[in-house]
C-alpha cells in the first residue's frame, strides 16, 4: 500500500480547488483508516471556499459528511453497543471530534456543540494534520472518533443523500418540538429544508409549507412531504397573506429557518402565530445582520426563538436508525443529483454554489 493517498483541496479563501498527495499516518492504537465510498458536497463548503468561517486552517481538504470502508485498524474498536469493528465494514462517523467532556459546556449545560475544544473533520483541521475530509481517497479516524455503522440494508447513497442536511434536521426537529397536527413552515429547499421537511412530516405535522427556490427544488419538497410550496419569487407580504390564509389568519405554530439567508429570520417572525416557536438553524455562517421589531415581531406575539448550532452523535446516530427505516418512503438516494471524481471536485462545489444540483457527492476512489 502507498504511504499517501490523493486529496482535493481548497488551497485558501476564494481559490480553485487543488488536488494533493497527502501522507498516510502511523495508526495508533484505536485509530482506524477508511476508505471513502462518498463524501458529500454541502453548503458548508460553498462558505469555507469564500472564508465565511473564522479559525480554518487552510489548505483544508473538505468534506465533512461521509462514508467509507474500514481498510485499516489498530487493535479493536467497538461501536456504542459494545459490537466490534471489522475491516470491510461500511460506515459513517461524527465529523465533530475532541469535544473534551470536562468543560462546562460538555459537564453542566450539556451543549458538546459549543464545546471549545472542538474540532471538526472537513473543517478545522488543515490538510498538514493529515487526511481529515472526505474529499480523499483515505480518512484517517482518529482515536475516539464515534464510528457508526450502516445497515446492510442503508446504502451508502441513500445515507449521504441525506447527509449533513438530515443530522442537521434531526437536531432542528428536535428543538422545534412539533405537536402532532401541528403547522409548520420551513424556510429554504436545499438539503438542510428537504430534510426538515421529511422529519416534520414523519413527526406528525398537518400542513407543511416549504417556501423556497428554485421550482425543481419546491417540486421535489413535495415529493418530502411538503403540503404546500411557495415560491421565493412572490413577495413576502403576498408569502404570508398565503400563509395566514392556510392557517386560519393565525400563522403556522413553528418555523423552521433553515434558508441561510439573514432576512428569512424576521420573515419567520412574521409567519409564525402568536405564542408560536421559530427555531434558527440556517445561520451557520455570518451573512450579516437583520432587521428585527423586538416589540411587534417578539414580544407582544409572545414568540419563542431558538437556535441551533451543529450536531452531536445522537443526531448521527439517529440519522441512520431514520435513513434505515423510513428510506422506502422518503427519497433521499434521489437527493443525490451528481457524482464526481476527486479531479471533478472543484466542478461538484460550483454546482452546489449556483443551486443546479440538490446534492452532489465526492467519489475518491
Amino acid at each position: 500500500m502507498p504511504d499517501y493517498c490523493r486529496a482535493a483541496l481548497i488551497p485558501a479563501p476564494a481559490s480553485a480547488v487543488t488536488l494533493d498527495r497527502i501522507p498516510l499516518p502511523d495508526l495508533a492504537p484505536g485509530a482506524a483508516l477508511l476508505e471513502t465510498v462518498y463524501s458529500e458536497v454541502c453548503g458548508t463548503d460553498v462558505h469555507l471556499r469564500h472564508g465565511r468561517l473564522g479559525g480554518v486552517p487552510y489548505p483544508l481538504i473538505p468534506g465533512h459528511v461521509s462514508v467509507g470502508k474500514i481498510a485499516e485498524m489498530n487493535g479493536s474498536i467497538a461501536d456504542v453497543e459494545g459490537v466490534g469493528f471489522r475491516r470491510g465494514d461500511l460506515v459513517t462517523f461524527l465529523d465533530v471530534h475532541e469535544t473534551c467532556n470536562a468543560c462546562y459546556q460538555c459537564l453542566v449545560a450539556k451543549q458538546t456543540t459549543r464545546c471549545p475544544s472542538r474540532k471538526v473533520y472537513g473543517i478545522t483541521y488543515g490538510a498538514g494534520d493529515g487526511p481529515l475530509g472526505g474529499w480523499s481517497e483515505r480518512i484517517w479516524m482518529k482515536p475516539g472518533v464515534k464510528m457508526i455503522r450502516l445497515p446492510a440494508s442503508l446504502a451508502a447513497d441513500t445515507f449521504v443523500g441525506g447527509g449533513c442536511g438530515l443530522t442537521t434536521a434531526v437536531h432542528a426537529i428536535d428543538r422545534a418540538e412539533i405537536r402532532l397536527g401541528q403547522s409548520v413552515a420551513v424556510l429554504g429547499a436545499g438539503p438542510v429544508g428537504q430534510s426538515v421537511v421529511a422529519l416534520a412530516a414523519l413527526s406528525g405535522a398537518g400542513e407543511i409549507i416549504a417556501i423556497g427556490g428554485p421550482a425543481a427544488r419546491l417540486a421535489f419538497a413535495a415529493r418530502m412531504g411538503a403540503t404546500t410550496t411557495i415560491d421565493l419569487a412572490i413577495p413576502h407580504e403576498e408569502r404570508l397573506a398565503q400563509v395566514r390564509r392556510l392557517t386560519g389568519g393565525r400563522g403556522v405554530d413553528v418555523v423552521i429557518e433553515a434558508a441561510g439567508r439573514p432576512e428569512a429570520v424576521p420573515q419567520g417572525l412574521d409567519l409564525v402565530r402568536d405564542g408560536g416557536r421559530v427555531v434558527v438553524v440556517g445561520q451557520y455562517t455570518d451573512h450579516g445582520p437583520a432587521s428585527i421589531h423586538p416589540h411587534h415581531q417578539i414580544n407582544r406575539k409572545h414568540v419563542e426563538i431558538r437556535g441551533c448550532w451543529g450536531s452531536d452523535y445522537s443526531h448521527f446516530h439517529r440519522a441512520v436508525e431514520i435513513a434505515t427505516r423510513f428510506q422506502d418512503r422518503v427519497p433521499w438516494a434521489e437527493m443525490v443529483s451528481t457524482r464526481h471524481s476527486l479531479e471533478e471536485a472543484g466542478q461538484a462545489l460550483d454546482s452546489v454554489e449556483r443551486q443546479t444540483v440538490l446534492k452532489a457527492l465526492i467519489r475518491p476512489n
